[in-house]
């Protein structure tokens, strides 16, 4: 190892041995204690509005079970719940109908002309999974006593306050009034309208990207690791360029059902990336003893020489696999359309925004700290080349462990 990087190596070993212990104390799915409902609404012949209610199942019996007062709910659900039947976990929430229709009525509602529209459930009720999670399909039928020309949903569904998750997401596709599209509720904005704006409903999906990107500590991980690894700006903007092409490709093709990658291989691929991507400028630093970037001035094609070129297939390879992640967060898995594609590409711009903002705001510190205190820039992009490496590694080991 040549002499001049004989100091990192005592930083390594101090950030390894924090990162090491951050990272075991964080979650493994790196996205904390959120949920996601999926909602698809659509008039039906009669004048009623017909609803698929898809909602976890645990989070179902434990939030109706203790909103209703219901324990014998608790018991049953809990016990099917962890028996691992689908038809048992339904039964359980058949016994126990009034009870799981008080909770969801209360807080999915549909209204039109300023009143509230009678929910009842409408049919038998179904176990599905999305991505080996357990849901409960509930079918929902809403008459409208004064159908007006729009009509309202608004979701208060696993509300912060109940104190089992925070920051749920509800997922809805509608095809009512005459209009025929996906919108994205939340604490924020617990409320859809077919009378908004087609502003209005650029500016859901666009913000439930950049909060998916802000919340998504692993994909913000990546980033870090790529923005560590490049000493140029024309690195960062051909490295950045690499992944946004390679996810964007993979998002809408998961996300309209085009491909289909089970998340017990994309999640551990996802931490590993992390932790390759990391390391890859940690071994830059070994093997040249400086912040050399893998990019040389005139070294071929737009600047990149085989490693850089070999840098930039791994970036691309491990953004295909993010895109499917970006999906599976967002959970739509829909035959393509118009209409879900606006949705998806406005969802992707949210995302792209909130990149570009972490890149400007950290690539020019780094920069500057290279030209001006040369030896301190380099400390802080190993440091943080570490920081990441080390929490990928220990995410890929749990994903591993609670897929098997």
């Amino acid at each position: 190892m040549p002499s001049r990087t004989r100091p990192l190596v005592r930083l390594f070993t101090a950030v390894a041995a924090l990162a090491t212990l951050a990272a075991v104390a964080a979650p493994a799915s790196a996205h904390g204690f959120t949920s996601v409902v999926y909602a698809d609404v659509a008039a039906a012949d009669d004048g009623a509005v017909r609803t698929q209610l898809e909602l976890e199942y645990d989070l179902l019996v434990v939030s109706a079970a203790d909103a209703e007062r219901d324990d014998a709910l608790f018991q049953d659900g809990t016990a099917a719940f962890e028996g691992g039947d689908a038809e048992e976990q339904a039964a359980a929430l058949r016994a126990h109908a009034e009870t799981v229709q008080a909770y969801v009525s209360q807080r999915f509602r549909v209204s039109s002309g300023g009143d509230d529209c009678p929910t009842t459930l409408g049919g038998d009720i179904r176990m599905i999974e999305r991505d080996s999670v357990p849901y409960a399909e509930l079918p929902l039928e809403s008459v409208c006593p004064a159908p007006g020309d729009g009509h309202v949903i608004t979701s208060t569904l696993f509300a912060d306050d109940e104190g089992y998750v925070t920051g749920t997401k509800v997922v809805l596709t509608y095809d009512l009034d005459g209009h025929v599209g996906s919108a994205a509720l939340d604490a924020a904005q617990p409320d859809f309208s077919t009378e908004q704006s087609i502003g209005e409903r650029f500016w859901e999906f666009f913000h439930l990207g950049a909060e998916h990107l802000l919340t998504g500590i692993d994909h913000i991980l990546f980033l870090l690791a790529l923005i560590a690894g490049s000493r140029r700006l024309r690195e960062i903007v051909l490295a950045a360029t690499s992944f946004t092409v390679a996810h964007s490709i993979t998002f809408i093709l998961a996300a309209t059902g085009v491909v289909s990658v089970p998340a017990w291989f994309v999640e551990p691929v996802i931490a590993l990336s992390i932790a390759i991507v990391g390391a890859w400028h940690l071994w830059q630093l070994w093997r040249r003893g400086d912040a050399a970037s893998t990019l040389t001035r005139d070294s071929g094609p737009l600047g990149l020489d085989r490693a850089g070129w070999l840098r930039l297939g791994v970036v691309f390879a491990f953004g295909l696999v993010h895109g499917v992640g970006f999906a599976g967060a967002l959970g739509i898995d829909e035959p393509w359309s118009w209409t879900l594609l606006w949705s998806l590409l406005v969802f992707n711009l949210g995302i792209e925004a909130v990149q570009l903002v972490i890149i400007a705001l950290l690539f020019p510190l780094l920069a500057l700290l290279r030209t001006r205190v040369p030896r301190l820039g380099l400390w802080a992009t190993g440091a943080l080349a570490v920081s990441v490496s080390l929490f990928g590694l220990v995410w890929f080991v749990e994903r591993i462990v609670g897929a098997g």
